[in-house]
């Protein structure tokens, strides 16, 4: 049986949902972002609505309906190119990338997340990319060029452009102010 849950965006994510299916006495064979797949091969109502509490509690939630997991497969893997690599390839199209991997054609699911989300699906990428800028900034490990080439940015001045354009501020006057509005954001709160 394959559970679809929301808002797995990490490691410690899969460990979280991992544990609490097996304290609700179920056999998980695989757990990744967004998705199980349990020994189980149906589950009651009972158990399902005891498990939806367990998973609520936790700051999860289930899927049931086929739109909502394709959207939620499209964020996981976002988020999965962006913040879980070492770095981003410059030319990855995400077009290709997400309808090869979903076996679903990009302008459908460019057009379901715009309408399901209420921004578009390379405006979810840009505002995850910032997101990560910011981790980065506040690390201080890495300067504005090792940033931008991380990311998959052709110069330090299109990073610096497009995180002006979401945040209102360069990444150097992020940096300075360490502004508090500016504040990273959990991954699964962007839109």
């Amino acid at each position: 049986m394959t559970l679809y849950i929301k808002n797995m965006v990490c490691n410690r994510c899969i460990l979280v949902v991992q544990r609490e299916l097996e304290r609700q006495g179920l056999h998980p064979q695989i757990v990744s972002l967004g998705e199980v797949s349990l020994k189980e091969t149906q589950l009651d109502e009972t158990h399902l609505s005891r498990l939806d509490n367990a998973l609520i509690a936790l700051g999860f939630e289930r899927i049931d309906d086929r739109k909502a997991r394709l959207i939620e497969s499209i964020k996981n893997r976002v988020i999965q190119k962006i913040h879980h690599v070492e770095s981003v390839n410059v030319k990855l199209n995400w077009s290709t990338v997400l309808s090869t991997e979903l076996n679903v054609d990009y302008n459908t699911l460019s057009n379901l997340f715009s309408s399901i989300e209420g921004i578009t699906l390379e405006q979810y990428i840009i505002r995850q990319k910032i997101e990560r800028v910011k981790e980065l900034i506040f690390y201080d490990e890495l300067n504005f060029s090792e940033i931008a080439d991380r990311l998959g940015y052709s110069s330090v001045a299109h990073l610096s452009a497009q995180f002006k354009k979401v945040t209102g501020l360069t990444p150097s006057e992020l940096k300075k102010s360490r502004n508090i509005d500016q504040k990273r954001k959990p991954l699964d709160n962007i839109n």
